[in-house]
């Protein structure tokens, strides 16, 4: 084969994921990465990616003796990784072992894409690859986290963190959330959507999809203010106000932003203006033009806004977004 066959076909060559799997760890999120990597995907045409597992020993006893793994490749198949995909596992206190965080090393060295599902940014952070690096982890470690590696900025109130060639997912199904923002930045919204439906899953869980969104709205504990909310998400390009918002919820602007801060944990201003950002993004992502379209559709008023929020917000501009994750040329 000449050297340009050659460079062609490498040019072709699907993205390869794999998976390691080591003791203990969760049949979930394996199963989470094998739907959204490991699937042929005849709708589409093409297989997205060439996907495969691998783990250190030649029979790995799953979580809690589920079951026992075998017939896999060895640790080694983990240099062939394109994207590599960190075990996870309950037991958080035990130490990884040596020959999965050197097969991290290698990939972080020579570029490969990590990612990490719910525990699996203990991995990472043993691994040394997080220090001085955005993550997050399950919120009921959090703490545990900080504790052993102040040096990796953790961000637990978010489903996922993009850092770059590390990615992290707060918690099990939020393996899903990240697999398929991955599928998004590798072939598009358009090919995501097509996954997401397949899948029955949302393609953006409201509140978390934003790994854009610092702090995804959480689920209101008193019913008090769930009118008001939905009320106010069916008009977001109407000239709300808080006053407004306090006389629909027959309360007082005060009591209102009280019951934000006690059930939200932000005011109702940073809360409308979230939303309507968020609203801004998916008019984006299905291809709504021009951004005065989406300013105006939002409630964001004027581009300029539009524009400087998402900087804020997202650290791209509304053209950078939608090259991201609008829909694919026709």
């Amino acid at each position: 084969m000449s050297q340009e066959s050659s460079q062609a076909a490498a040019a072709r060559a699907p993205h390869r994921v794999v998976v390691i799997v080591d003791a203990n760890s969760n049949p979930f999120e394996l199963g989470c990465a094998t739907e959204v990597f490991g699937l042929r995907r005849p709708e589409l045409g093409r297989d997205l990616y060439e996907f495969g597992l691998c783990s250190p020993e030649p029979h790995t006893l799953m979580r809690d003796g589920f079951f026992t793994l075998t017939g896999v490749a060895g640790i080694d198949a983990a240099d062939s990784a394109d994207t590599l995909i960190v075990p996870n596992r309950p037991d958080i206190e035990v130490p990884r072992r040596p020959a999965v965080l050197d097969a991290v090393r290698r990939a972080h060295a020579r570029g490969a894409r990590l990612v990490g599902f719910c525990s699996g940014a203990f991995t990472l952070a043993e691994a040394g690859v997080l220090e001085g690096r955005r993550a997050t982890a399950h919120w009921q470690w959090a703490d545990d986290f900080r504790t052993r590696f102040p040096g990796v900025r953790l961000e637990p109130d978010v489903l996922f963190v993009d850092d770059g060639d590390i990615l992290t997912a707060a918690g099990s199904a939020a393996a899903l959330d990240l697999g398929l923002y991955l599928v998004r930045r590798d072939h598009g919204a358009e090919v995501a959507n097509a996954v997401s439906r397949r899948l029955v899953f949302a393609a953006h869980r409201d509140g978390g999809q934003r790994q854009f969104v610092e702090r995804p709205v959480p689920d209101v504990p008193d019913e008090s203010l769930a009118p008001v909310l939905a009320w106010a998400r069916e008009r977001l390009d109407s000239p709300l106000t808080v006053p407004g918002l306090a006389a629909h919820a027959a309360l007082s602007p005060a009591t209102l932003h009280r019951r934000f801060q006690a059930q939200l944990g932000t005011t109702p201003l940073a809360w409308l203006t979230a939303e309507r950002l968020a609203l801004a993004c998916r008019l984006i992502e299905r291809g709504v033009a021009p951004f005065e379209t989406v300013a105006r559709r939002s409630g964001l008023g004027s581009t300029a806004n539009l524009r400087a929020l998402m900087r804020r917000d997202t650290g791209l501009t509304p053209s950078a977004y939608r090259r991201r994750f609008g829909p694919a040329p026709v």
